[in-house]
């Protein structure tokens, strides 16, 4: 199939622009956004999106999970069609990036095809997927995994936020439940560009991440059982310190990530030590250790020796360990051909690259069960995400949205 001239560009300051007004919705406190999903601030978002995409002469599909599928026809109504897209949801202290430049990268491709007067074999299809941050209800990335089979859609509805509210009604309730059975469509292939999220990119002076695997990941939930006692007059010999123990497995968890470097992490986010008071010796401590992995049998192995670590840290101790998986899924493995558009699309753009693998989870981690699928990262300023401070470049915006129209555009097939 032909491939866009190099000369084809996106509009990199009508994106920006775009990411700008997006991001006047739903507003932080500190420079970015709490627009979390099917809020009322979501909802305006996603009427402000509508309009751009009717704007542009798509149609707009919706379904019963609130998935928004903008469409520009192509000329093969047969044709599956090429879905590119992200998520508009924030964190609620979250970028003005992460997520919507996927959504917007999309719309982006749209209007310059539209500039430039180009059709397509097949349809494009620019998809903003519903509550990917999964910070109000859990778990992350619900409506895509809904829409790839993974969850049901009465168990999705059921998910309830911390003031009890279900999903289902409050996405009833902003207006934005569609009629379509989730999980109909299907797909001739799915892009996702995304802010890298990591330090990699910007630290090795790269312009594009083509992203080969997403991590699988493992979330063991760790409960240490010893005796509460006075921390002044317990003898050291005769202590039963549960924080000691939850250390010494910490310790264990950084030794085991480390030894499957070097893309293996592992440590532990959420940690509760009981009861939590300066003169008590802890009798308990429950934490969630979080390892991950591009490769399989790497997590079982990790998830292995952290069992075995753990239980003989406890059992010299004289205290007693539980564990129980509370979570997790197997690696991804992007498609060979999706992933080759996108490396071409750099190289033939002239932009720096190196192959990347996507620490977090991502809507096209989901999506890669049901269609080719594969993402391109932008770096984004230190690494960080899920911050208010989030930051990338008007250059990283363009540079990845150019890629991202050059592989999907290619995969939709230009009619001369």
């Amino acid at each position: 199939m032909p491939a866009p001239g190099e000369n084809l560009r996106i509009n990199g300051e009508r994106l920006w622009d775009s990411l700008m007004e997006m991001a006047k919705i739903g507003p932080g406190v500190a420079g970015g956004n709490n627009r979390q999903t099917v809020t009322d601030e979501d909802g305006v978002g996603r009427a402000l999106f509508q309009t751009w995409c009717e704007a542009a002469g798509c149609s707009m599909g919706l379904d019963t999970m609130g998935n928004m599928f903008a469409r520009r026809e192509g000329t093969d109504s047969d044709a599956l069609p090429v879905y590119v897209g992200s998520h508009l949801d924030t964190q609620p202290t979250g970028g003005k990036y992460d997520g919507v430049l996927g959504v917007l990268g999309g719309l982006e491709i749209i209007r310059t095809l539209n500039d430039l007067d180009i059709k397509t074999k097949h349809p494009i299809v620019v998809t903003n997927w519903t509550n990917e941050e999964g910070t109000r209800f859990a778990p992350a990335m619900l409506a895509s995994g809904v829409f790839a089979g993974v969850h049901t859609q009465d168990w999705a509805y059921d998910r309830e936020d911390a003031e009890g509210k279900k999903f289902g009604d409050e996405l009833a309730r902003i207006g934005w439940r569609g009629d379509e059975e989730v999980g109909a469509r299907k797909m001739h292939a799915f892009f996702e560009l995304h802010i890298e999220q990591g330090p990699i990119l910007e630290a090795e002076g790269k312009d594009i991440g083509v992203v080969t695997h997403g991590q699988g990941l493992s979330w063991t939930q760790v409960t240490i059982t010893g005796k509460e006692s006075h921390t002044g007059s317990t003898p050291m010999p005769m202590r039963k310190n549960a924080g000691l123990a939850m250390a010494r497995v910490l310790e264990l968890v950084d030794e085991i990530a480390w030894s499957h470097k070097p893309d293996a992490v592992g440590a532990a986010g959420h940690i509760d030590v009981y009861p939590n008071s300066r003169n008590v010796i802890p009798g308990k401590a429950v934490f969630t250790v979080d390892l991950r992995s591009p490769v399989l049998e790497v997590i079982e192995d990790m998830e292995q020796r952290l069992r075995l670590g753990a239980a003989k840290i406890c059992t010299d101790m004289g205290l007693e360990v539980e564990f129980e998986k509370v979570g997790g899924f197997d690696p991804v493995e992007f498609d060979d051909g999706c992933v080759g558009a996108i490396r071409d699309a750099a190289e033939r753009l002239g932009y720096s690259h190196r192959n990347i693998i996507s620490g977090a989870g991502h809507d096209a981690c989901w999506i890669n069960r049901v269609a080719p699928t594969a993402m391109v990262m932008c770096p984004c300023v230190d690494g960080l995400s899920h911050n208010e401070a989030e930051e990338i470049s008007p250059d990283w915006a363009r540079a990845g949205a150019d890629v991202l129209f050059h592989a999907v555009v290619e995969t939709a097939e230009i009619v001369e």
